[in-house]
């Protein structure tokens, strides 16, 4: 990835020389210019086009973006009304992710929501702990971390 980047700024920086004309438009054009010699020659580079991986970076930026605007409505919910009906536990997440640092942008994600976090992580980083504000229905929230945060931290480190 990193080398694709590399190869598209250094054609971004020939179109520059190349146009005479030394601004950030011209080296945005040039830059999206270079996109196209990058994704022709992707099979000749190692891993996938960098452009996906910034895709499901950003959709991943996305959907926990949604997901804390959702988690902070229902948290406002419980606070304003006049009788709280929570339902608080603990649960383990079977966690499939294997690299330190999806683990860790996982535990960031959960922890940030309002309502979760993470209270311990086991030591083969298989299982994760979590304290949620309602835990009822506890296959819900593993199936909605999983389909949703899980799923795309896996697009976005896959090589």
């Amino acid at each position: 990835m990193a080398l694709q980047i590399l190869i598209n700024i250094t054609l971004a920086f020939l179109w520059v020389l190349i146009v005479s004309d030394l601004s950030l438009g011209s080296l945005a054009l040039g830059y999206l210019i270079g996109i196209f010699p990058v994704y022709i020659i992707r099979d000749f580079l190692p891993g996938r086009f960098y452009l996906i991986r910034v895709y499901y970076s950003l959709k991943l930026i996305f959907v926990f973006a949604i997901e804390l605007i959702k988690a902070n409505y229902d948290l406002t919910k419980i606070i304003v009304s006049p009788k709280i009906d929570i339902h608080p536990g603990f649960f383990a997440y079977p966690c499939d992710l294997e690299e330190e640092w999806e683990i860790a942008l996982l535990s960031a994600l959960i922890s940030l929501t309002p309502g979760t976090v993470i209270v311990a992580i086991s030591d083969d980083y298989s299982t994760i702990y979590i304290h949620g504000i309602n835990a009822l229905d506890v296959d819900a929230e593993i199936s909605l971390i999983k389909n949703r945060f899980e799923k795309l931290i896996e697009e976005v480190s896959k090589p």
